[in-house]
């Protein structure tokens, strides 16, 4: 009886002890995801180094390379991470507002506040994908919600020039256009969405850089 008994004693300590290095794991994978999501959002994917991102996370460097053996595996813990903090604007409530320029409008104005709030990690996103073929995998999500954006913001605008229209709804909806428009240019996100609706056309209004 009393063999029987220390046998499970030990069966339930050895279950205890490999939940916790399984715990151990995950809070150290987490933390290397997190140290890598500050560095790509200060520095850039391209500028961030495993000796940097093991710094931050506080392991070494080989700790790195067991849970992330290579740049693909590494971007998308970051992406999923990122996005899970950072989601886009909720397309459907756009779709509800029926008139075409105020759903340009609203969607236009809401996403820019979006930028607003994650431009640096957009940003360097950008400007290291063509140099990280690795990097390139994690931009699709963000693409697809782009072009389901556009599908969106073109829609009950009538005919007249529609490949016109897609093109200036696909400028206005980039990272840069809100960038020159709000920085150099020194528009609140409200003007220059403004600005963007008259430049789509869908109202017939002349495009009025002062409005």
């Amino acid at each position: 009886m009393s063999t029987k008994s220390g046998s499970t004693a030990t069966s339930s300590k050895r279950r205890y002890e490999k939940r916790r290095r399984a715990e151990a794991e995950q809070e150290t994978r987490r933390r290397i995801t997190a140290a890598a999501v500050e560095l790509h959002g200060t520095l850039g994917p391209a500028r961030t180094t495993v000796r940097a991102l093991a710094e931050l996370a506080g392991v070494q460097r080989a700790t790195v390379y067991r849970h992330f053996p290579d740049e693909a595996t590494l971007f998308q813990a970051c992406a999923a991470h990122w996005a899970a903090e950072n989601p886009p604007p909720d397309l459907s409530a756009f779709a509800a507002i029926d008139d075409p320029c105020e759903r340009q409008r609203t969607a236009l104005e809401t996403l820019y506040g979006y930028y607003r709030g994650t431009e640096r990690m957009l940003a360097n996103i950008a400007r290291d994908v063509p140099r990280m073929p690795a990097l390139a995998p994690t931009t699709a999500p963000w693409l697809q919600y782009l072009a389901a954006l556009e599908d969106m913001l073109a829609s009950g605008c009538g005919r007249g020039d529609a490949g016109g229209r897609r093109a200036a709804i696909a400028l206005a909806l980039s990272l840069e256009t809100w960038r020159l428009l709000t920085g150099p240019r020194g528009l609140s996100d409200a003007r220059a969405a403004e600005l963007m609706v008259r430049a789509i056309g869908c109202a017939g209004d002349p495009v009025d850089p002062q409005a």
